[in-house]
């Protein structure tokens, strides 16, 4: 009889960890589903990045290299071969990285997040606070940033053309421009009377 009891209790204890796992699972999915544009949003920066980086490093060469009658044409090609680039790329990482988070975001948070833990996040991902907070993210970042560059752009942009200088120096370069320099508008002059 005791033999009966026992597995009888365990059959209930399985039973209510399965019940347990399965209600777990799809608190996981709840989470996941309401990180999906945060996840697709990571995916996109993920593929947009060699993009960017190749723009950038196109545009010094085709102020250096390229025929100015030229330039423009040149430009017009490249950046329409990146837009085809993006449109391939993004759509796909993108669905891939949704595919993927099951298995890997899902899993984590499963195996560090109790039941409760998982309802707890769920209530703060989806409270009005925090809803209003992450939609002054650029707000936040914008303030921020401008004053960083105010405060700090006279001691950064020395540093900025000497490492610009150093650069060209050791590609063989013509050292740049300070066209950017001549253009800020000098000092106003005092008027003798």
């Amino acid at each position: 009889m005791k033999k009966f009891v026992v597995i009888a209790l365990l059959a209930l204890a399985s039973g209510a960890q399965a019940e347990s796992t399965a209600a777990k699972k799809e608190l996981v999915n709840k989470v996941l589903l309401l990180q999906q544009p945060a996840i697709e949003q990571a995916a996109q920066a993920l593929a947009e990045r060699p993009a960017a980086q190749m723009m950038q490093q196109a545009g010094m060469v085709l102020q250096s290299k390229v025929a100015a009658d030229k330039r423009e044409a040149v430009a017009k090609q490249i950046q329409a071969d990146v837009k085809q680039y993006v449109d391939e790329v993004v759509p796909l990482v993108r669905a891939r990285s949704v595919s993927l988070a099951p298995s890997t975001v899902g899993t984590l948070l499963d195996e560090k997040f109790t039941e409760d833990e998982l309802k707890q996040l769920i209530a703060i991902i989806e409270s009005p606070v925090n809803r209003k907070f992450l939609q002054m993210g650029g707000d936040m970042q914008k303030a921020l940033l401008d004053k960083l560059i105010e405060t700090t752009q006279s001691t950064i942009e020395p540093k900025i053309k000497a490492l610009e200088q150093a650069i060209s120096k050791h590609l063989g370069l013509p050292a740049p421009s300070n066209a950017a320099a001549s253009a800020k508008p000098a000092p106003a002059k005092a008027t003798s009377k």
